[in-house]
């Protein structure tokens, strides 16, 4: 019964959907009375998605297969955190979690949105309803998660064992978080290049939405990350798998647009170009979602291979792409340049960022495509890698780091170079003699990898500075300077933590690729192999059952250079319903760096085991950790909750009977 429920409350949805979006854009001048009509729909379709979307949970957690999305995609045996995750381990009910996602955040904007302008407000909602139309009318004729089976079988088919993880629980959320939250920032340029409300007002409501998308497809990206490299066992932590650049595009254009809207509300500038990238950034949002569910694209992180579902999505795809720059192109040549400002500028310098983040998602969006056209309209395949995205990506993203510590250090309008630069002077000499120490301790030799020491340091020192420079550290006493570092607003902080954050990524990806170890040797119980200082002996072998699988254990115990002794333990595991194997890596921190150890195929009655030390690796996504704080920081600085201010007289107007 529960299903049918769920069912009918997702078709109620789509209908309040497709009425408040036609609704909302046919009578967006009339008022408040609307926009409070669009506002409790916008919470209506939360409820009934929501309703749909515990439906399906209720279905995985209690086994009920009679529904075929439960059966494709379930066992009675699955722990019970794989039986909830497994709902969106799949096309069909991946596509409620983010219609879901996309309601929400459209509730929250009718919640959290009452100070807006009753037209703005009543076309962003508008905006959202047809989005949610749009991908509920697609999820119900294409692809009805809420399909039944009879009879009714005794037992599920399982979802993929490499997908049963607690990764695997997590990520998805957080990147379809992101991902769907862009949509707030298309739904208000599109509010605004309809209404023609492009102002400063306008750029400080868009930012707040724009940040907490921006933080959650940072988590999202950096858990995604972190759950192939500890799942996968092949101990790589990105590989620009299109389907993983799919998700970086619309992060590079994200963090592109909260800077630009930065100038915008600062200085009224870049109004043409922050609506720009308000429509790509969620363009290529959806984008990534035709990527994996158009069958273009084989890969572990795809959800469906079904020709036609992926001709519906590019068709859905086009409209609003399409749409939505028509109004772009009719609109953007009525709009007024605004505040004008020196090339030497904080402005001139979120420019030059917006500049080269811009030209990266360019490089990431042919090298992606590139090979999917040429065998769409050639039948030519070819494979475009790591090495070219490694050296085009490199090429853009070291000159912007470069300048990346000079832009706070700039005054808005017209700016002193010369003056920023003498104010980083000290974490100039900071990061030389650091860069210079590692590397001689590490033991120099001809490669990159001293560049890319000098640049992490540089932007993470320069985030510092910063805070020592606008705090007068050394110059007032100790005191009052500590007073000034509390004081100071909550986005100031948020922009040094990112700026450090992304320093420290960049130093843990410099240091594991330049310089960690590995091994790949045969090895039986009572045997030891040693790597960069570590022993590892391998104390036993034998056979355990899960919950839902048989595995292969192998029992370690590591040595580390200073002395100390860990167990751990590295299994193979082959799962009932399937008899699919995953590999289960053994993964040992030590500071910030970590021990790898993989067990492979057995060999003429040895095991193999491949051992990595991957020195400062968890740097990366530290480094990610501290952005995605900075998000949050930022989000609860005051100024950015609120919205523009309005005259007395209108509030008295307004509450006048």
């Amino acid at each position: 019964m529960s299903i049918e429920l769920g069912h009918f409350a997702l078709i109620l949805a789509f209908a309040i959907a497709t009425g408040g979006a036609l609704g909302g854009y046919l009578f967006w001048r009339s008022g408040r009375r609307i926009a409070q009509v669009l506002s409790q729909a916008a919470i209506l379709q939360f409820v009934l998605v929501a309703v749909a979307f515990l439906a399906l949970i209720q279905a995985f957690i209690t086994s009920d297969f009679s529904l075929l999305l439960a059966v494709n995609n379930s066992h009675s045996l699955k722990p019970l955190i794989f039986k909830i995750s497994g709902v969106w381990g799949n096309h069909e009910g991946s596509m409620v979690l983010w219609i879901f996602i996309l309601v929400a955040f459209g509730a929250m904007v009718a919640a959290f949105g009452r100070r807006l302008p009753n037209d703005l407000l009543t076309l962003v909602l508008a905006t959202q309803s047809l989005l949610t139309a749009a991908f509920t009318g697609f999820t119900i004729f294409t692809s009805n998660p809420f399909l039944r089976v009879f009879p009714a079988p005794m037992e599920g088919n399982d979802l993929n064992p490499v997908l049963q993880d607690i990764g695997l629980a997590i990520h998805p959320p957080l990147l379809y978080a992101g991902y769907v939250g862009f949509s707030i920032c298309f739904s208000f340029a599109i509010a605004a290049l309809i209404s023609g409300r492009i102002d400063q007002a306008w750029a400080r409501w868009v930012r707040p939405w724009t940040m907490l998308s921006w933080t959650f497809l940072t988590l999202g990206i950096a858990m995604g990350s972190y759950w192939a490299y500890y799942e996968l066992g092949w101990g790589g932590w990105w590989f620009w798998d299109p389907v993983e650049n799919a998700s970086f595009m619309p992060w590079l254009a994200g963090t592109a647009l909260l800077h630009s809207a930065l100038v915008m509300e600062k200085r009224n500038a870049l109004k043409i170009w922050t609506i720009f990238l308000s429509i790509i950034t969620f363009s290529l949002s959806l984008l990534g979602t035709f990527m994996v569910r158009s069958g273009i694209l084989t890969s572990v992180h795809t959800f469906a291979s079904d020709p036609t579902r992926g001709l519906v999505i590019l068709t859905l795809l086009a409209l609003v792409i399409g749409g939505a720059f028509f109004l772009f192109a009719m609109r953007a040549s009525s709009l007024r340049q605004g505040g004008l400002f020196a090339p030497v500028s904080r402005e001139g310098a979120l420019i030059l960022n917006n500049l080269f983040l811009a030209t990266a998602v360019g490089a990431v969006l042919v090298g992606t495509l590139y090979p999917l056209l040429l065998d769409a309209l050639m039948g030519t395949s070819i494979s475009v890698g790591a090495p070219f995205f490694n050296l085009t990506f490199g090429a853009l993203m070291a000159p912007l780091l470069l300048v990346l510590p000079f832009g706070p250090m700039l005054a808005w309008k017209r700016a002193d170079v010369v003056a920023a630069a003498q104010r980083l002077i000290g974490a100039a000499a900071l990061t030389v003699f650091v860069t210079i120490l590692i590397s001689a301790l590490g033991g120099v030799s001809i490669s990159l990898a001293p560049l890319g020491l000098l640049l992490g340091f540089w932007v993470a020192f320069g985030a510092i500075a910063e805070l020592v420079d606008r705090s007068k550290l050394g110059r007032i006493p100790l005191g009052d300077s500590l007073r000034r570092l509390m004081g100071l607003p909550r986005t100031a902080w948020s922009t040094a933590i990112a700026h450090f954050g992304m320093g420290v990524t960049v130093l843990g990806i410099v240091a594991t690729t330049a310089w960690q170890t590995e091994l790949v040797t045969t090895m039986n119980p009572g045997e030891s192999a040693e790597l960069s200082g570590y022993t590892i002996a391998f104390d036993s072998f034998g056979k355990q059952p899960g919950p839902n699988y048989m595995a292969d254990e192998a029992h370690f115990t590591i040595t580390a250079p200073g002395g100390g002794t860990r167990q751990t333990m590295a299994d193979r595991r082959t799962y009932v319903a399937t008899g699919m194997p995953t590999t289960e890596a053994a993964i040992e921190t030590y500071g910030f760096s970590q021990l790898y150890l993989q067990l492979g195929e057995p060999l003429n009655d040895t095991h193999v085991v491949r051992i990595w030390h991957k020195p400062y690796i968890t740097l990366i996504w530290l480094g990610a950790l501290l952005m995605a704080l900075a998000g949050v920081v930022s989000l609860t600085d005051r100024r950015v909750r609120v919205g523009a201010p309005r005259r007395a007289a209108k509030l008295a107007a307004e509450a006048a009977p």
